[in-house]
């Protein structure tokens, strides 16, 4: 394995780890670690060694994986290079926000932290990106709202959509077409059966129902 091929995977696993305690407080388990980058969990196992060994990471055997200073910081740099590429394609290149993930990844690792600076700069240092991630400022600080997620909201909640999950393309789209975004204010109504997903109050007092799928990446500051 090269060298940058090395640095990308670290990269990447780095960046995962951190993104599972963004929104809820668990840390990820090296199961769970293997489900989110569609890798074997004998390879997952073998990576979270090297990670550990070289400082990034705390892990015991059959326990679950979290970061050390170093492996935060390094996550974080990450995540404000992704998250910076995600909200530039949108604002300045009309991407779609279900289209952006993919290639934040592959120019995260290319661009310059000159460039990066640039495009922050020329952004107006945005604080945030389009699904609502939190950026984190070159300091690698971050303020995140209290939130909640949709499908754990009881009946009567009212709050402001803060944060919408990037996981899943087709959620992105089906949002789209429910017109729901961030910043958005709503209170989450009767459920009409634990099945069938969330009932949504709108502002106009129009009421839409999220299906389970999507209200499980849809977060309100409430």
């Amino acid at each position: 394995m090269s060298d940058t091929v090395a640095t990308t995977v670290t990269d990447d696993y780095l960046k995962t780890i951190c993104q599972h305690t963004e929104w809820q407080p668990e840390p990820i388990t090296p199961s769970q670690l293997a489900v989110a980058l569609a890798l074997a969990p004998s390879s997952v196992t073998e990576m979270v060694k090297k990670l550990a060994a070289a400082g990034l990471v705390d892990h015991r055997p059959y326990g679950a994986i979290t970061l050390t200073e170093a492996g935060r910081a390094r996550a974080l740099a990450m995540l404000r290079r992704h998250r910076l590429i995600e909200t530039w394609l949108v604002e300045r290149h009309d991407y779609g926000w279900d289209e952006v993930h993919d290639e934040a990844e592959v120019l995260e690792h290319a661009l310059s932290d000159r460039l990066l600076d640039r495009i922050d700069a020329e952004l107006g240092h945005p604080t945030r990106d389009p699904h609502g991630d939190l950026i984190p400022r070159k300091d690698g600080t971050i303020i995140r709202p209290d939130a909640v997620r949709l499908d754990r909201a009881p009946a009567g909640t009212e709050g402001i959509v803060v944060r919408i999950s990037d996981r899943d393309p087709d959620v992105l789209r089906v949002l789209d077409r429910l017109a729901l975004t961030l910043d958005e204010r709503v209170r989450v109504g009767d459920d009409p059966s634990p099945a069938a997903g969330v009932a949504l109050v709108r502002a106009s007092g129009s009421t839409i129902l999220v299906e389970p799928a999507v209200a499980r990446a849809v977060w309100l500051a409430v």
